[in-house]
């Protein structure tokens, strides 16, 4: 396996090398009842990892963070290796809305730490059931490892201060990637208040998906965002959306395009509208 890799997988692909030593299957569905549809079905050697207890650190104070702010770094080493997930291991993760909820924000975090051998299944459990992936309910126990060391978040992020100056730069930029019914401010279905951070543009992951909620290819990827940076520089865009796991989608995307790693407001907006900071509507 080279160290630089797709950070997409085709489920094909997949199919292929999933009983390859090293490789580590991961469900990172999320909702409600996203562990025991786990239990009843997931890919055959799937482990299963939860967004609010394992992918973020929630506060009791949502002003501070947002509703999913990242764990702390010696937390995330801990998730690791109760995976069994070393530097060598390969890692490939799905959900069951093709990366769009918590697989995303998982690859994002495993190459924050420098993990470079990990993947996101394109088309998540939909996909590699539809093509005849192996499913069960088999209690999966993680094969040990040694401790996994991380030092510190290593991808580029943005706080609210900056996110708060990037909007009024014309050479910078941020994106907030909710639909668009959010963005305008006439709808909120999460949050205490609808709207936008103002200056911030909106495109919709759901454009990174075809009609079959695959991604679309990266050549097309690389023209519709060089078009939306604008010959901007990539460490001057920021991704945002309602509480920094949705955004990944669209930094993976940019990535699978080859076009670098934009930062991340993990705050988003669930941190931004809680801050008594402007807020901009189209309604």
């Amino acid at each position: 396996m080279p160290a630089h890799i797709s950070a997409i997988i085709q489920a094909a692909e997949l199919l292929k090398v999933y009983q390859t030593e090293n490789l580590v299957l991961v469900d990172v569905s999320n909702g409600s009842n996203a562990r025991t549809n786990y239990e009843d079905k997931h890919l055959d050697g799937a482990l299963f990892i939860d967004l609010n207890t394992q992918l973020a650190y929630i506060k009791d104070d949502l002003s501070i963070g947002g509703i999913h702010p990242l764990p702390d770094i010696a937390h995330f080493s801990d998730v690791l290796t109760s995976l069994g997930i070393s530097r060598k291991s390969h890692v490939v993760i799905y959900d069951d809305k093709n990366g769009t909820n918590a697989a995303a924000r998982f690859w994002w975090m495993l190459r924050a730490v420098g993990h470079k051998k990990v993947q996101v299944l394109n088309g998540g459990f939909k996909e590699a059931e539809r093509i005849g992936f192996p499913t069960n309910s088999k209690k999966m126990v993680p094969i040990p490892s040694e401790t996994y060391q991380v030092e510190r978040w290593g991808l580029p992020t943005a706080d609210i201060f900056e996110v708060g100056k990037a909007s009024e730069d014309g050479d910078h930029l941020a994106i907030d990637v909710r639909e668009s019914k959010c963005f305008t401010g006439e709808t909120e279905p999460i949050d205490l208040v609808a709207g936008h951070i103002p200056g911030a543009i909106n495109v919709p992951f759901t454009r990174n998906l075809d009609e079959q909620d695959l991604f679309l290819p990266p050549i097309q990827f690389k023209a519709e965002y060089q078009k939306i940076f604008d010959r901007r520089q990539i460490r001057n865009i920021v991704v945002h959306c309602g509480s920094g796991v949705t955004a990944c989608h669209t930094i993976l995307a940019v990535a699978y395009a080859g076009l670098g790693m934009p930062k991340l407001y993990v705050g988003s907006w669930s941190e931004w509208s809680r801050n008594k900071r402007a807020v901009a509507k189209n309604v």
